[in-house]
């Protein structure tokens, strides 16, 4: 397993409006761009990095406020705050066209990424173009998003006071509850939280939490563009999850027209650490069906 240090020392810092922004780039080919869920990191796809690494151009970052990048504390924190993040890097690395394997709050950041290329794909000066979309769980139907209490408190006027009684036995009890039946293992969340508690992450909670409110404020914009989009896109859901798993992957087939669905059964919130080779191996065939 390679661990959070390690991660950061293979990585490199860019500036978003006077902050670090921690990412990794490994790999050639097309390129690929990771992004992360709340409340974690790029580290969260260590597991099937070197595979993809093998056969792309894999770009993984940390948005503001997570992971190894700068987490002001005086900051307005939005999902198109985080969109706009993500343009300035592709700039910054020279990328024209990318594909997207997004988690969770990735997610929502890249069906507005996938909003904006709709809105601009005919423009010259349109980038960076997006090729294809794969989703893992998270909330893409805000009607569907089943927050923990933990969540539905901290996006409420308690939840300050709930972010400073924030600490790693507590996070424990959530990713047991959005883990499958296998759980968490004591090395993966020692790592999940050495890099939430960098420059004190840990007492973000409740301004990061805004995404579940954007998610509802948007909703018109970010599903429907799930219904319109020509840009190929694939669900693959780890059923096991309690916030967004096959009820979200069953309301996915209902709602978006020829769904591309795969289940991980067994899997919960996160596939790309509880069934990595899985995951791997359909987000492939995913790619394959492109050819």
């Amino acid at each position: 397993m390679i661990t959070p240090r390690q991660w950061h020392a293979k990585g490199r810092h860019f500036t978003y409006k006077n902050y670090q922004i921690f990412y990794r780039t490994e790999g050639a080919g097309e390129t690929l761009v990771l992004i992360h869920g709340f409340p974690t990191s790029s580290w969260d796809w260590y597991r099937v990095w070197d595979q993809l690494t093998g056969k792309y151009r894999v770009i993984g970052f940390d948005m503001i406020g997570f992971g190894l990048s700068d987490k002001p504390r005086r900051y307005c924190y939005s999902i198109h705050d985080q969109a706009d993040l993500f343009e300035a890097l592709m700039t910054h690395l020279n990328v024209m066209e990318c594909h997207l394997l997004v988690h969770d709050y990735g997610n929502t950041v890249a069906q507005e990424l996938l909003a904006r290329w709709e809105e601009r794909k005919n423009e010259t000066e349109s980038l960076p173009a997006i090729r294809s979309v794969c989703f893992l769980n998270g909330g893409l139907f805000p009607e569907k998003h089943r927050a923990l209490w933990v969540q539905k408190w901290m996006k409420g006027p308690l939840g300050v006071l709930l972010t400073k009684l924030n600490n790693k036995d507590r996070l424990r009890k959530s990713f047991d509850k959005l883990y499958g039946p296998k759980g968490i293992d004591d090395a993966e969340m020692d790592g999940f939280w050495e890099i939430i508690q960098y420059q004190n992450g840990h007492l973000l909670f409740h301004k990061l939490i805004h995404y579940i409110e954007d998610r509802r404020r948007n909703r018109a914009r970010w599903v429907g563009v799930l219904q319109r989009s020509t840009v190929p896109l694939r669900l693959i859901n780890g059923p096991e999850d309690p916030v967004s798993g096959r009820h979200l992957a069953d309301y996915y087939t209902q709602m978006i027209p020829d769904p591309d669905v795969v289940i991980i059964e067994g899997a919960g919130h996160y596939p790309q650490n509880e069934a990595p080779e899985e995951v791997v191996k359909h987000y492939f065939e995913f790619r394959q069906k492109q050819r």
